[in-house]
């Protein structure tokens, strides 16, 4: 469920920077989600039809990038991939290891058409 407040923070964020580019109407929106991030695509663009309805991003498509989880070993600095088996170091055991890729979720780009766009609006506005 927590994917609705997700989603709605996307259609904040879309819509106030379409405005900013001058306004237009929203047509792709490109989403960031890792692997260990409890993110559901589906869901998402679920919620998505519901919360954008009636606004300039209504019938944006919105496109899931899927970042995989990597880890970096504190000990040796080896970085590898999110095993099944376990989460220790394959290169040397440890078991000091960092989550360093697969937990983000974030609006990499939108895409707002220029057709009826008016000027963007001057910074701090």
């Amino acid at each position: 469920m927590h994917e609705l407040a997700v989603t709605q923070s996307v259609l904040e964020i879309v819509l106030r920077h379409a405005r900013q580019a001058g306004g237009g109407r929203v047509s792709a929106i490109h989403l960031v989600v890792g692997q260990l991030s409890s993110i559901v695509d589906d869901s998402v663009a679920f919620y998505w039809e519901s919360v954008a309805r009636g606004t300039p991003a209504g019938s944006a498509r919105l496109h899931f990038r899927r970042i995989p989880a990597r880890f970096r070993c504190e000990a040796c600095g080896w970085e590898f991939p999110l095993q099944e088996e376990t989460s220790d170091c394959p290169a040397c055991a440890s078991r000091s290891v960092r989550l360093i890729a697969g937990d983000e979720f974030s609006v990499e780009s939108i895409e707002v058409d220029a057709d009826n766009a008016r000027p963007p609006e001057p910074a701090g506005g």
